[in-house]
């Protein structure tokens, strides 16, 4: 089907998901639309944004950096990118800052639990990673385990344990960095507590 080729070239141009307006923009308008759905080529994902079902269209990834820019993988969602836990997470743990819009997260796939940060910690250990062939933000380690230490009533004392362990004998870990964080984030005493002996 020559309009399937071209809607494909169309949605790889933005990563593979597109909103309304855009597809507008390519000459795409609501009939188009409509036949593409029911035709099953393209799925809403969320109110106006669509992605294209392609083989990348099972990867979570596209959506959540289309929709979420500003969101930083964290917690438990850190922890299994890590390697750090051998649960897989029910839902997409997102860092933001606190004065997102709370609407915005309300999407039925993927699942998005959203973290609200005041903005002078949000900024904390943020790098990037590539996950399914995308670049994303994510904590880095360190932040990963300040956040696992902050939240520790939170989480599931085995996976709390775990993160611990794999953390302290993780080649990668730094703990220079760890100690910064811990005094920016307040855990200093959790982290002596916790990882004194071997830091």
């Amino acid at each position: 089907m020559v309009m399937s080729k071209s809607l494909r070239s169309i949605f790889d141009k933005y990563g593979g998901i597109m909103s309304t307006a855009e597809l507008k923009e390519e000459g795409f308008y609501y009939k188009k639309i409509q036949n593409a759905l029911e035709e099953g080529e393209i799925e809403q994902v969320r109110r106006g944004y669509y992605q294209y079902l392609g083989e990348h269209s099972f990867s979570d990834i596209p959506v959540i950096t289309r929709l979420f820019p500003d969101g930083v993988i964290c917690m438990e969602s850190a922890l299994d990118f890590y390697g750090y836990t051998d649960r897989t997470p029910s839902a997409w743990h997102l860092a933001v800052d606190n004065k997102s819009t709370r609407t915005r997260f309300y999407i039925d796939y993927p699942i998005i639990k959203p973290h609200f940060i005041k903005r002078e910690r949000y900024k904390v250990g943020i790098e990037e990673a590539e996950i399914d062939g995308k670049l994303v933000k994510i904590y880095n380690r360190e932040r990963t385990i300040c956040d696992l230490l902050l939240h520790r009533n939170k989480v599931d004392g085995e996976v709390f344990n775990t993160a611990i362990q794999r953390y302290i004998q993780d080649p990668d870990k730094v703990t220079a960095r760890l100690v910064k964080y811990a005094k920016q984030l307040q855990v200093e005493k959790k982290v002596r507590e916790v990882l004194g002996v071997w830091l």
